[in-house]
């Protein structure tokens, strides 16, 4: 077993990164990008300085000549240099926490500080923003303020270029996180029993994952069961099992940064007709959709293929969503896969299988994490599969 706190990205593979979205600023004609995160959603920001913020937003700025800093707000000073891997680090308002203090004694730092220090000089520049999503208002218009004759465009497309290929090291950190997030899982089902509630399987799982050298959750873990498990995205409750429920487990581990996880339903006794028939279904479109995967193959055709399979077996009205989504710093990154998808697999691509069935009244997912090779993919988590039916 790895001694907990020792799988960490290098310092050089971050300057690495820095270079190669410098290179692609150049290719793209842009003077700078700056890339923006939360604390929920720390992806960009991260794979450039590795720092991930608390309370307050936090940003990378990047230059054509490939410097770079990390940008944080007034509280995080010392906290951001402590954990930063860039050379340089600026204090801005900009990135103050929602509260929304105003902070009248401190002496910030501007954009123009930054881009000065970064060695990008003039007015009419050509400034890429990453994140839209992630970047708040107040943010945007610093930027805007700080210069008023910008062109500002959006440059998601340019992170999604650079962190969609995996190098050895993020491919062996979700490896691990994934050993840890089957472990977890694994104690959640030796556990489980009906009167106990959703959140104390939260509280199994939490504890495994820390006692085996995750860093944090790699998702808020997901313990559902019966009319819960039909969301997509939820939270769990104080709901008590019952004898029969069918329970949804997602549990995950994050190690430096790095989110695996893994889903699979569990029957508190034997699951029959048509509860089984979904979730046996869910299972089916789960291995059609590994078979379908290598380099090469376009994104959309799989996705295309994968809702005909559901309409093929009859299971057209509980379709919710395509078979894959990207992985990583955060569970869900892009690339998805969808129909709408215009882009080819590649080797060392890192997707969930991601197969959510959904009723009126419940719903399964069989979730686990992969990288593309040549002729197919690695399965990067411990092999799911199993249908699980506990007898009480």
């Amino acid at each position: 077993m790895t001694e907990h706190g020792t799988i960490r990205i290098p310092d050089h593979e971050y300057k690495e990164r820095v270079k190669r979205a410098a290179e692609i600023l150049q290719r793209k004609g842009l003077d700078a990008m700056i890339v923006n995160s939360t604390e929920s959603d720390y992806a960009n920001a991260r794979y450039f300085s590795g720092f991930w913020p608390l309370f307050e937003r936090c940003g990378v700025a990047i230059s054509a000549a490939g410097d770079a800093a990390l940008l944080v707000g007034p509280e995080s000073g010392e906290f951001g240099k402590d954990r930063n891997k860039l050379d340089k680090l600026f204090v801005l308002k900009a990135y103050r926490e929602g509260a929304n203090p105003e902070y009248p004694e401190l002496k910030a730092d501007t954009f123009q500080d930054v881009f000065k220090s970064l060695g990008i000089t003039g007015q009419e520049l050509k400034i890429g923003v990453a994140s839209y999503l992630d970047t708040s208002v107040t943010i945007m218009e610093a930027i805007k303020d700080a210069f008023p004759k910008a062109q500002i465009v959006d440059a998601g497309d340019i992170m999604v270029e650079l962190r969609s290929i995996k190098s050895e090291n993020e491919i062996r950190f979700l490896r691990e996180g994934y050993r840890i997030a089957e472990l977890a899982s694994q104690q959640v089902i030796k556990e489980i029993r009906p009167g106990m509630t959703e959140l104390q399987m939260v509280g199994v799982a939490q504890r495994v994952i820390y006692e085996n050298g995750a860093e944090y959750e790699g998702l808020p873990m997901y313990v559902f069961s019966e009319a819960s498990t039909r969301h997509a995205i939820s939270r769990s409750s104080y709901r008590k099992f019952q004898k029969g429920d069918i329970v949804q487990l997602n549990l995950s581990a994050k190690i430096d940064g790095y989110s695996a996880a893994i889903g699979y339903p569990v029957g508190l006794g034997k699951l029959e007709g048509f509860r089984r028939d979904v979730v046996l279904f869910g299972r089916e479109a789960h291995f059609w959709t590994q078979k379908q995967i290598k380099a090469g193959v376009m994104a959309c055709d799989i996705a295309k293929k994968f809702y005909q399979y559901y309409v093929d077996n009859g299971f057209k009205d509980n379709y919710v969503y395509g078979p894959l989504h990207g992985t990583g710093l955060i569970e869900v990154e892009a690339p998805w896969v969808e129909t709408s998808s215009t882009y080819a697999l590649k080797p060392n691509m890192t997707f969930q299988i991601d197969t959510f069935i959904s009723t009126d009244t419940f719903g399964v997912r069989w979730e686990k994490g992969i990288a593309v090779t040549e002729n197919g993919c690695e399965v990067l988590s411990p092999e799911i599969g199993e249908l699980y039916e506990l007898d009480f």
